[in-house]
């Protein structure tokens, strides 16, 4: 009888901890794009139109992300795999950037130039602002609580 290979051992024990992690980043963003969806059925964005909803989608996502993000690395020692299910999966699934590129392209070929522009920059600099807002409100209000 030969000794198992140690690559084969390895990689079966790569997977052995990962595989949880791949589950809860699916099943997260399985649920965070089925809110997009939902949100663009309840908002629908007309044709040339200023794309409100993934603006919304995107800004609110990165607003829960920054607040996310400091409880998790600064108050609470969460499980390992709440940051992959809902940091990645939920709000990775929820915010959608790719849309956001496409609605920039779908403006630009509307010859809705100004308003393509107008989303380009208002989205990024929204989104990071929401993030860095809500971080920070977060550690305040945190720090508020505290004795």
């Amino acid at each position: 009888m030969t000794a198992p290979n140690t690559e084969s051992v390895a990689v079966r024990h790569a997977w052995r901890v990962q595989a949880p992690v791949v589950l809860a980043v699916s099943a997260g963003g399985g649920t965070g794009a089925a809110a997009r969806y939902a949100a663009s059925l309840w908002w629908p964005t007309h044709t040339g139109g200023f794309p409100w909803t993934t603006f919304w989608v995107n800004v609110a996502g990165c607003a829960v992300i920054g607040v996310f993000m400091v409880v998790i690395t600064e108050v609470w020692v969460a499980h390992r795999l709440v940051r992959p299910f809902f940091g990645t999966g939920v709000l990775g699934g929820f915010t959608t950037f790719s849309t956001y590129a496409v609605g920039s392209r779908n403006l630009f070929a509307a010859d809705q130039v100004r308003t393509g522009l107008a989303y380009l920059a208002a989205t990024p600099l929204a989104a990071l602002t929401a993030v860095w807002l809500a971080a920070w409100a977060a550690r305040r209000a945190l720090k508020w609580r505290q004795p």
